[in-house]
């Protein structure tokens, strides 16, 4: 995520709205529906806490300690940290390579993507984009990772070989993107330029824009993949919409959490998890044809705008930076069967 541009939007907020919890709040409810089952604590982790990936093998999280310059390794079963990586410049994406048993770490600082092994944790290799190394998104099938970067481009990286091998060019920094592989498209938010574009995965070029209009500041994203529907958060106001991937066209929108930073749709239960600085994950549920419903709100505490879910395990870990004398932690929410 662009590091001048989210200053700028914290500051923005603080002005205009005094603190989180009073900007974009709403009241706690439907609690019953996202239970705290557990607090990890990240001891010595100072700063924000960018993104999080998880190797599902091994039960293990990698948190991107972005404010710490530290790459966090949290053992779920046992509830503590087992390994931390430091010495690096502003990691912001994670992604947890199965096939060859490797993490990827991007870093905003120096654009420098560096891939470690998960077990030695030694780095391996290192590919340098230039800079702003940012959002990860890994096709399995392919074998491929998507890296957004700089002032505007999505890099493609061969995961086995680690070489760049294509280059998407887009007009402005990218923040959140998905990949539609139904539709050989990528979808992508760039705030800078207020759009949402779209990106042609085959032709490795943008064919698409969709004009933000009178909201500002899409940061996450989430697709359903099946209905090929692009879920996006926006903070200014904070409001999530659902668009039509085929045809761009707005089917739904709806308040959520102030400050989003990470938003993701559960396939299996139809459910949408949305989580902001504000202090809290919303949640929607679908109904009807293209309608999408509010139906709790859960506290978390203020500034944990990242978060993962983990379908498999019907779990969502929410990233709590040190804040009002409290440590940094992963808070570890289940839901309920």
């Amino acid at each position: 995520m662009m590091r001048r541009n989210k200053r700028i939007d914290v500051l923005m907020l603080l002005l205009l709205c005094g603190t989180f919890s009073r900007c974009n709040a709403q009241s706690s409810y439907g609690t019953d529906q996202l239970v705290l089952t557990k607090t990890i604590p990240l001891p010595g982790v100072k700063g924000r806490i960018d993104h999080l990936d998880v190797n599902l093998k091994e039960g293990i999280v990698y948190v991107a300690a972005l404010g710490n310059n530290t790459l966090e390794v949290v053992d779920l079963s046992t509830g503590r940290v087992i390994h931390s990586i430091g010495g690096l410049e502003e990691p912001q994406g994670i992604g947890y390579i199965p096939q060859t048993g490797e993490v990827f770490v991007a870093n905003g600082g120096t654009g420098d993507c560096y891939f470690f092994n998960a077990r030695t944790f030694e780095k391996v290799a290192t590919i340098h984009l230039g800079s702003d190394a940012d959002d990860v998104r890994y096709d399995s099938a392919a074998e491929k990772i998507y890296v957004g970067y700089g002032s505007g481009g999505i890099a493609v990286i061969d995961a086995v070989s680690h070489r760049q091998v294509g280059d998407i060019k887009l007009p402005a920094h990218p923040e959140s993107f998905q990949l539609d592989k139904g539709l050989n498209l990528v979808f992508v938010n760039l705030p800078d330029a207020g759009v949402v574009g779209v990106a042609d995965l085959g032709k490795s070029m943008l064919v698409g824009k969709w004009a933000n209009g009178q909201i500002s500041a899409n940061f996450p994203m989430a697709l359903d993949t099946a209905r090929h529907r692009v879920l996006v958060g926006y903070r200014h106001p904070a409001r999530m919409l659902v668009y039509d991937g085929r045809t761009g066209k707005e089917l739904s929108s709806g308040v959520m959490t102030g400050d989003a930073d990470d938003l993701y749709y559960d396939e299996a239960t139809g459910m949408v998890f949305v989580s902001g600085g504000a202090g809290a994950v919303s949640i929607f549920r679908q109904e009807g044809e293209g309608a999408y419903k509010q139906t709790a709100n859960i506290p978390t505490r203020s500034g944990a705008r990242t978060s993962l879910l983990v379908p498999e395990w019907r779990m969502l870990v929410v990233a709590a930076r040190a804040s009002s004398g409290q440590p940094a932690g992963l808070l570890i929410y289940h839901l309920p069967k």
